[in-house]
C-alpha cells in the first residue's frame, strides 16, 4: 500500500472566468483575437479558451503545496486582468453573470466544443457558467476510486463554502448556486456512481466509448472524478470564488479531506459511504441555501447548522492541515462564515443599490463592479 509519505498530494487549481465589458458590464461575446493571443504568449499552456467565447480558463502548474498554488493563482489572475484590461475588458471569478443572456453567446470554434454543441444542443448553449476544479495528486488508481466513493459525502460541504451564482438572467434565482442547476442538465454529472475497483470503473466507461458516445473519460463531468489527464482526484463541484483567499481555503480543505480519508484507510478505518439519494439531498441544500440552513448529519439523523459542521471538519482534518502546512488557510472557513460567501455579498450589494434609489439594471451593474473588484483583491 502507498504510504502517506509517498502519496504525492500535489495540488493544481483550475478556474474559469467571465469576460465583461468595463463600460456596459455585459459579457464580451467577441473578444479580440489579439487579446487571447497575448494571454497565451504571456501565460503559455496555463490559459485556454473555454466553451463560450465570453469565458477564459486558467490552470496552475502542478504545485507542491497550497502556498505555491496561491502564488500561481494570484499571478494568473493578475496577468489575465492586465492583458484583457488593455481591451476594456475585466475578468470576473463568479459562476454566473448577474444579467447577461445565454442566448446571445457564441461557442468557441474548437473540435471538442463543436461536438459538445452539436450533441447537447440547447443544454450546451445554456452553459453560461464557470467553476473551480481542484486536482490533488493520488498516483494509485485503486486508491483514487476508493477515495472517490468516500469523499462524495463531503462535496456538499465544499459547495456551500463556494457559492457565487445567485443571479441568472437578471433575476435572483433564490439559490446560492444556480450554476449547478444549469450544469445538471448535462448527462454524466452530479454525484458519481460507486465502483468497487478501478477496473470496474474502466469497464463502465469503455461501454460508452465503444458505442461511440465519446472518446474518453474526460466527458464524464461528475462532481468528483479520477482525472482522465492526470494522476489526480479532481474535485469539480464548487463555484468559482471571486476572493482569492476563499478559493485557496476551499482547495486547502479539500486537500486535507483527501489526506484524512487516506490516513483512515492506512489505519484500517474508513469513512462510511452513503447512498446517492442521501448525499443528493445535502447537495440540493448546499446549492439552495449555501451555508445558511445546515446539512444533514446522516449518522445522527439530524439537520446540523453549517457552522457546527465546519468546526467538525476543522477538527477532523487538524492533523492533515498541520502536515500539509495549511492550517491558516483551512481556518479561513470561519471568515467565510462570518462574512458570507460571494452569493451573500452579491445579494447584499444589489439590495443596497436598490435602497439607494438605483433601478434594477443599474443595481445589477453594481454587482458586476463588486465582482470585478473582488476578483483582483489581495493579488
Amino acid at each position: 500500500m502507498t504510504t502517506l509519505a509517498k502519496l504525492p498530494l500535489t495540488i493544481g487549481i483550475e478556474e474559469e472566468y467571465l469576460l465583461v465589458d468595463v463600460e456596459t458590464r455585459e459579457l464580451v461575446v467577441d473578444p479580440p483575437t489579439a487579446m487571447l493571443a497575448e494571454c497565451e504568449a504571456r501565460i503559455r499552456d496555463l490559459v485556454r479558451p473555454e466553451f463560450l467565447t465570453s469565458q477564459l480558463e486558467i490552470g496552475t502548474r502542478v504545485c507542491a503545496n497550497i502556498r505555491e498554488a496561491r502564488e500561481d493563482l494570484a499571478w494568473l489572475r493578475r496577468t489575465v486582468a492586465n492583458v484583457v484590461g488593455k481591451y476594456g475588458i475585466a475578468p470576473i471569478a463568479a459562476s454566473t453573470h448577474p444579467f447577461s443572456e445565454w442566448q446571445l453567446q457564441k461557442h468557441t470554434d474548437k473540435d471538442r466544443y463543436n461536438v459538445l454543441a452539436r450533441d447537447m444542443q440547447a443544454v450546451a448553449r445554456r452553459l453560461l457558467i464557470c467553476g473551480m476544479h481542484v486536482h490533488v495528486g493520488v498516483n494509485d488508481d485503486e486508491l483514487r476510486i476508493d477515495l472517490t466513493n468516500q469523499i462524495s459525502y463531503f462535496l456538499p460541504h465544499l459547495l456551500a463554502l463556494s457559492t457565487s451564482s445567485p443571479f441568472w438572467r437578471g433575476e435572483n434565482s433564490g439559490l446560492k448556486s444556480y450554476r449547478l442547476s444549469v450544469f445538471d442538465e448535462l448527462p454524466r454529472t452530479g454525484i458519481p456512481s460507486r465502483f468497487d475497483s478501478y477496473g470496474e470503473y474502466q469497464r463502465h466507461i469503455q461501454v460508452l466509448v465503444d458505442v461511440g458516445l465519446f472518446k474518453d473519460a474526460s466527458m464524464i463531468w461528475w462532481d468528483i472524478r479520477p482525472s482522465a489527464r492526470f494522476p489526480t482526484l479532481e474535485m469539480r463541484i464548487t463555484d468559482v470564488c471571486p476572493l482569492l483567499d476563499d478559493a485557496i481555503c476551499i482547495a486547502a480543505l479539500y486537500s486535507c479531506i483527501v489526506r484524512m480519508l487516506y490516513r483512515l484507510r492506512r489505519d484500517n478505518q474508513r469513512w462510511r459511504t452513503y447512498d446517492r439519494l442521501l448525499i443528493d439531498e445535502n447537495r440540493w441544500r448546499a446549492k439552495r441555501y449555501g451555508i445558511d440552513e445546515g446539512l444533514i448529519d446522516f449518522g445522527k439523523g439530524e439537520l446540523i447548522p453549517y457552522g457546527e459542521l465546519v468546526e467538525e471538519l476543522i477538527e477532523l482534518t487538524a492533523a492533515d492541515a498541520a502536515a500539509l502546512d495549511c492550517v491558516q488557510e483551512v481556518l479561513h472557513c470561519r471568515e467565510i462564515l462570518r462574512r458570507g460567501t460571494s452569493a451573500h455579498r452579491q445579494l447584499k450589494r444589489y439590495e443596497m443599490s436598490i435602497g439607494d434609489g438605483r433601478d434594477h439594471h443599474d443595481a445589477l451593474c453594481d454587482v458586476v463592479d463588486l465582482l470585478i473588484e473582488e476578483t483582483l483583491e489581495g493579488l
